[in-house]
């Protein structure tokens, strides 16, 4: 897939060669001089005259008249070296491996050492190349009737990169890559369809990316949840024909089973809203419930890949939430696993019953702190719009490490506030211990203060991913769909956490 070379060889046969660009409009300097000095100074010219650009994100395409041993040079527009970030640099390179996609090239090569400017050394331009190339070529294959012609699709990468070692370029491209391809995978979970993703389709993809792994694996069946009293999952699943499951995945990346990092993931294979039905515009796209589930399947791809030395239980109950003469109705109140009654007031406020007994399980797995990702309420994307997770914490250190995580990953998150108020409101029922949903006013706020019950004194973040999993417009790093958002935040945390004091 990879092939790294120490010298830029400019006789070297490829499709293409990307060449990044920084706004040095005079003359092709330094690293791209010898570049230019192939045209004979022409390429300087088409900068001046503006048919190669440097403007951030900014894409030329060149041929090169075989001066060359590359039929076209890709210029990436990198824009002022004060003002370059690895983020402008990913998605400048995601905008590029678009059109070479698009164009139907079979490989390319990179040029990295022309990627390097300030703090941002070869090392980081590997993994945003090969980071860049896993997510902006993804595609949803779908089910479309296939055309004979054999599809087009880049499969080898060469780059060339003096300015380090060999071998720590490799494992970059190699870091970079499997972040992409974990994301990619959470995407495709979330682009099923709810007929094609059943809970115990989802059950099996667990267990095969348990056995690829290594992770220690337990499915547990409606009879083990009956036994251990989860009546909050089993009471969203009472409507349906499919029957549910609690998904429990192990990493044990210390010698011992401490300082545990549980990931739980809403699972939701479809929503109809149970009783309190949404309506009809809002029930299509109702797929992609699951994409907490997803996201935490994605970040174990991602960490059984890297093998972080940490421990990790990932654990996501799924069902679908169905009408039928058996369904949970408003009014009915239900005991959770952990032994609160819960006053149903909204069937559609389901994925946080669902959670409720997925945290209650993680601690019993020996989770020492918890991060849940659910697609959960739609107060969420009123608040902050589509380009923002909502987040709520009981523990700031904790939420401090995974601000850190998003940031790196370019996945924004915002923190929501969580008062003793909001609290009271969630335990507000007259006949249980807790109700599901306490009224519109801070929708998104209710929903994760309510799961938060059950998180109770264990250091704890939320992620409400309900205006972020999916996308309708296509973007430099990926086509419309769904984002595989936070698969790359939750891996990132596991990877650089540390232990709170």
């Amino acid at each position: 897939m990879f092939t790294v070379q120490s010298e830029l060889n400019l006789t070297a046969e490829h499709e293409c060669l990307i060449i990044g660009l920084f706004d040095q409009p005079q003359k092709f300097e330094g690293k791209l001089e010898r570049i230019d000095k192939a045209f004979d100074g022409a390429l300087t010219e088409l900068v001046k005259n503006g048919d190669i650009s440097a403007k951030p994100k900014a894409i030329s395409k060149i041929h090169t008249f075989q001066k060359v041993g590359s039929k076209r040079f890709i210029f990436v527009g990198l824009g002022k070296e004060k003002e370059y970030t690895f983020d402008l640099l990913r998605e400048a390179l995601g905008a590029a491996f678009k059109q070479i996609q698009a164009a139907k090239m079979t490989e390319a090569a990179v040029y990295l050492d022309s990627l390097t400017a300030g703090s941002l050394d070869s090392i980081d331009a590997a993994h945003a190349v090969t980071e860049s190339f896993a997510l902006a070529t993804y595609q949803f294959e779908g089910y479309k009737e296939k055309s004979n012609e054999p599809e087009k699709k880049i499969e080898h990468l060469f780059v060339y990169g003096s300015e380090t070692d060999a071998e720590e370029i490799k494992a970059s491209l190699t870091v970079g890559y499997a972040y992409g391809m974990g994301t990619n995978s959470a995407r495709t979970l979330v682009n099923l369809p709810g007929n094609m993703l059943t809970a115990t389709d989802m059950a099996e993809y667990a267990k095969e990316l348990a056995g690829r792994y290594e992770f220690e694996t337990e499915i547990l069946e409606k009879e083990d949840m009956i036994k251990l009293g989860m009546g909050a999952l089993l009471a969203v699943n009472q409507g349906s024909v499919e029957p549910p499951k609690m998904i429990v995945l192990k990493y044990q990346g210390k010698d011992e089973w401490e300082d545990v990092i549980g990931l739980v993931g809403k699972g939701i294979t479809f929503d109809t809203g149970g009783y309190s039905i949404k309506p009809k515009d809002g029930i299509v796209g109702m797929k992609s419930d699951m994409g907490g589930a997803a996201a935490v399947l994605g970040a174990m791809e991602i960490i059984g890949e890297l093998k972080p030395e940490q421990n990790v239980v990932a654990v996501i109950p799924s069902t679908d939430n169905m009408i039928s003469g058996a369904a949970l109705k408003p009014d009915d109140v239900i005991t959770s696993m952990s032994g609160k009654t819960i006053e149903v007031l909204n069937t559609d406020a389901e994925g946080r019953l669902a959670l409720a007994d997925a945290v209650t399980y993680a601690k019993h797995h020996g989770a020492n702190y918890l991060v849940d990702v659910a697609t959960l309420t739609g107060g969420v994307i009123v608040a902050l719009g589509t380009n923002t997770t909502g987040a709520l914490t009981n523990n700031e250190a904790l939420f401090e490490q995974i601000l850190e995580a998003s940031h790196e990953a370019d996945e924004p998150v915002w923190q929501l506030p969580l008062f003793e108020k909001d609290k009271k409101r969630v335990r507000s029922s007259k006949i249980a211990d807790l109700n599901n949903s306490p009224g519109r006013e801070g929708h998104a706020i209710m929903g994760g203060a309510f799961v938060g019950e059950f998180a109770e004194n264990t250091p704890w973040v939320h992620l409400d991913i309900a205006g972020t999993a999916t996308t309708n417009q296509a973007y430099d790093l990926g086509p419309s769909g769904a984002t595989g958002v936070m698969a790359r935040t939750l891996a990132l945390f596991v990877e650089r956490f540390e232990t709170l004091k």
